[in-house]
């Protein structure tokens, strides 16, 4: 794995598009070369399509979903993605004491939404095929990285033959775990004191399924 993204002087992102068209110059300064890039929706939609462009890379989305913890569903304890992929955050779980039914109760309820999206997005068109391409997840950050992890496995398992990660903003200790996960890894801003990812946007707003709809059929 090679590290990649010193953080930049202004590390306050003015909303999605500006933070992607600011990892866009990274990895073409780092001379970053893929065949596809694979979006987290939906928040990781916007930033993915500047890097699209600017890649001249074709922009597809991978549906994961995070599996919120009972009772504060905004942390996740682990995330699911297509083809059965489930990865848990251990130290949530067992800290929490999640009861094995409570964990099928949110991922059962978690598979249907993702399988909605999924039609949502791209209706009866297939998932982007893998095998022996070069694939750069991207998405609009990184907390505890389950989401992150889940769409790597994913990406592995469908047959990619190297597989990057960028993100604009993500705390040191799970960029640092997530980098041995993947080929490649860029984060721009990893800041010391890390509460959440919408600390880095001056504008954080919901993304909706109409965005992600219009950025795939724009790109």
């Amino acid at each position: 794995m090679r590290w990649g993204g010193d953080p930049p002087n202004d590390t306050r992102f003015r909303d999605r598009d500006d933070a992607g068209r600011r990892l866009a110059e990274r990895l073409l300064a780092d001379g970053a070369q893929v065949d596809l890039v694979l979006a987290l929706p939906r928040g990781g939609v916007p930033v993915a399509a500047p890097v699209a462009r600017a890649l001249g890379a074709p922009l597809d989305v991978l549906v994961v979903r995070k599996l919120g913890l009972p009772g504060h569903p905004e942390l996740a304890m682990g995330a699911i993605g297509p083809g059965g992929v489930r990865v848990l955050v251990d130290d949530v779980v067992r800290g929490s004491a999640v009861a094995p039914a409570a964990l099928e109760r949110v991922e059962a309820a978690e598979r249907r939404e993702l399988v909605r999206r999924e039609h949502a997005y791209r209706g009866d068109r297939p998932p982007s095929e893998l095998v022996g391409r070069r694939v750069l997840i991207v998405d609009d950050g990184l907390a505890t990285g389950a989401t992150a992890r889940a769409a790597v496995a994913v990406a592995r398992a469908a047959g990619a033959a190297w597989v990057g990660l960028a993100v604009p903003i993500g705390p040191p200790d799970t960029s640092a775990e997530l980098g041995g996960d993947v080929d490649r890894s860029w984060v721009l801003h990893a800041p010391a004191w890390f509460s959440a990812v919408g600390q880095g946007y001056e504008r954080f707003g919901q993304v909706s399924d109409d965005d992600v709809r219009a950025a795939l059929a724009g790109a």
